[in-house]
């Protein structure tokens, strides 16, 4: 039986000249690197600074799973019932309809790169960075559900942000 070889495409994605970081909370910070219109659709991936005392609470999404991979600090994330701290150099795949939650419980700035596959959530992060809309109803747009509270006492999340 003979095969044939085809080269993988190679999929080269210049910086926007429009990238700009944006503010979920003061002290959480993003950036899309990679948006679902670049990939047809396959995954969306940004990166995120989270200062300490910032973080998640406990959520599902319907409709990706999530990939966190940590450049630096460490994050503290749960899944499902497991708890862990992942360092820099590290990463955890979340599954869709599993509830996670994470946050930055440490005294150093935590930045990570957060891939969804597929892609086309983007628009709900840029949404909440502007708060035009209940942000209830902006993840519940976007298949994203609150399941419960932030992993910690007193973080900054969406829900409660820290002041300016």
């Amino acid at each position: 039986m003979a095969t044939s070889k085809t080269s993988p495409e190679v999929l080269l994605i210049a910086p926007h000249s429009g990238d700009e970081w944006l503010e979920v909370t003061p002290g959480e910070r993003f950036m899309i690197r990679t948006s679902a219109a670049e990939t047809a659709g396959a995954y969306t991936m940004i990166e995120i600074f989270a200062q300490p005392g910032n973080g998640i609470p406990m959520h599902i999404h319907q409709n990706e799973d999530e990939h966190f991979i940590v450049l630096e600090g460490t994050l503290h994330i749960a899944v499902g019932d497991k708890a862990v701290n992942v360092g820099a150099g590290r990463a955890v795949s979340v599954g869709k309809g599993v509830p996670h939650a994470w946050s930055n419980v440490s005294d150093a700035e935590v930045r990570m790169l957060v891939l969804f596959s597929p892609g086309h959530i983007e628009e709900m992060f840029r949404e909440i960075a502007v708060r035009k809309d209940d942000i209830a109803a902006i993840l519940e747009r976007f298949g994203c559900l609150i399941v419960g509270p932030p992993l910690a006492e007193g973080l900054a999340t969406f829900h409660s942000p820290r002041s300016r």
